[in-house]
């Protein structure tokens, strides 16, 4: 049967279903060992099951997409022209994620060329790395800063009414952006705070709630995980 469906297909392919199988079993297997990792790793609101779902489907689909290619020059190119048709338009908020689509084609790419051993040690690296960067916060900051967002009237000079108040309970203020509301009558202010120690931050959002005469204010955390 194997060698009727070689004849059958076009010339040049030097690879059977056995190799199929595999191709598909270890790349499935690998990519889901990564989708694992992925989970266990992630940090922050933009956990997607559809990306997760994607990656591994990625990684297979290149591991046969490798396997047809082989060393087939036409074929390359024929590929080539094909996909250059398809156009991604979903936007990826975290760069994080594009480096595990980036794996996952590493790893379809290594199992389809014959590399299994390869395809394996990687996976099994590069998961690690993954994980140790999140459970040990390689890279991230001490600092603890969060997005403050105060709505007040035109009228209001926020600069002298909130000067006491920030330097009394902030380590360090920066206005981020200022934006118009209701027809011109109200002002959103937007300021990058770090407070000081032992600062009550509901305290403190009363006291520049009342130099807003009620105006509203917000304390978002975690800004770099979120899409303000």
């Amino acid at each position: 049967m194997d060698e009727l469906l070689r004849q059958a297909g076009p010339s040049g392919n030097s690879f059977g279903s056995a190799e199929t199988f595999v191709a598909l079993g270890l790349s499935l297997a690998l990519c889901l060992l990564l989708a694992y990792f992925y989970r266990q790793s992630h940090r922050g609101l933009s956990y997607s099951v559809s990306f997760v779902h994607a990656t591994i489907l990625l990684g297979v689909t290149v591991s046969i997409i490798m396997l047809v290619i082989g060393s087939n020059i036409a074929r390359a190119f024929t590929l080539v022209g094909a996909l250059s048709i398809i156009r991604f338009r979903n936007p990826i908020k975290d760069s994080r994620d594009v480096a595990f689509l980036f794996i996952a084609m590493a790893i379809g790419m290594s199992v389809g060329t014959g590399f299994y051993l390869t395809a394996t040690i990687f996976t099994l690296f590069i998961s690690f790395v993954a994980y140790a960067l999140s459970r040990f916060g390689i890279g991230t900051t001490t600092r603890r800063e969060q997005l403050l967002k105060v709505q007040a009237s035109v009228s209001l000079d926020y600069q002298v009414a909130f000067n006491e108040l920030f330097y009394r309970d902030l380590r360090e203020h920066h206005l981020l952006s200022m934006e118009t509301l209701r027809d011109g009558s109200q002002v959103e202010l937007v300021y990058s705070v770090e407070f000081k120690p032992r600062v009550e931050e509901l305290a403190f959002l009363g006291a520049l709630r009342n130099l807003t005469s009620g105006g509203k204010v917000a304390l978002l955390t975690g800004q770099e995980s979120i899409d303000v």
